[in-house]
């Protein structure tokens, strides 16, 4: 079921931006017991974003009650939330536009998420590249057509998730997940300054490790750099963390890393 604006429905009018342009942001958050986890981090990425996208959003406690009253009643399940900024505007001018829309949905878990944890997953190196657009980067806008495509070439190939770099060759996420690698006590993840989401499990698990004896790095580095790694594992909001078993000729057995953070991810209520 979808709600748009607090009321039960399914169409949008055509003049919406989100229609138009792709001028909106989005969320995904995971429901376990009839309760939205990181509510409140998801609030926060919904609210930057909008700000980041000048769209004037105002009714953030009604977006918070109608999350926290959607989730009631589902044992396990994912919420949608999307903002775009509504109607109006002449050609891509917003100056007219006052009244942003705001939809939630709720599906079902993804149940191959649990397999994806038992047996780790096989990453493909994705042909479609991201541009890299500081202004943008980080945020979870609506512009999705890089990952629509990401996607498109994944299920050509036998693989579970894409290996995705930029413009310049450098590695920076993958089709729907951030990305982490092991090399001793040394944690990597992609600086996503440039391109790239900015996803709320991997802004949490850069928290754990900064209370941790791991050292973690940011880093700008190119996929030869996954040779040297000891582990890889990618994350996300609903995984919400997975280990990475194969990527083309490497293979990883170890779990270190994973054992460490996803118990601390699980309890992300």
């Amino acid at each position: 079921m979808y709600l748009i604006n607090g009321l039960p429905q399914d169409s949008l009018p055509v003049n919406d931006r989100a229609v138009q342009f792709g001028d909106g942001c989005f969320t995904t958050a995971r429901i376990v017991d009839g309760e939205v986890c990181l509510l409140t981090a998801h609030l926060q990425r919904l609210r930057s974003a909008c700000e980041k996208l000048f769209i004037p959003f105002e009714q953030w406690s009604a977006l918070e009650a109608e999350m926290t009253t959607h989730a009631q009643g589902i044992s396990r399940g994912v919420l949608k939330v999307i903002i775009t900024r509504g109607g109006g505007g002449r050609g891509y001018s917003a100056a007219n536009c006052l009244q942003p829309t705001r939809i939630l949905s709720v599906s079902a878990f993804p149940a191959h998420y649990d397999r994806w944890r038992n047996e780790g997953i096989r990453l493909a190196l994705s042909p479609v590249r991201l541009g890299r657009n500081p202004m943008l980067a980080g945020i979870k806008h609506l512009n999705r057509l890089e990952q629509v495509l990401i996607r498109t070439h994944l299920e050509q190939t036998d693989c579970d998730e894409a290996l995705v770099l930029d413009s310049e060759g450098l590695i920076t996420e993958c089709c729907a997940a951030n990305l982490f690698w092991r090399c001793g006590r040394e944690v990597f993840t992609p600086r996503l300054d440039q391109a790239g989401v900015n996803g709320l499990m991997r802004q949490f698990c850069l928290q754990q490790l900064a209370h941790s004896d791991y050292r973690v790095v940011e880093v700008c580095a190119q996929e030869e750099a996954l040779g040297a790694a000891e582990e890889v594992i990618v994350c996300n909001a609903l995984m919400p963390l997975v280990p990475v078993r194969q990527y083309g000729e490497h293979h990883w057995s170890s779990r270190e890393l994973y054992q460490f953070l996803a118990p601390l991810c699980e309890q992300t209520r």
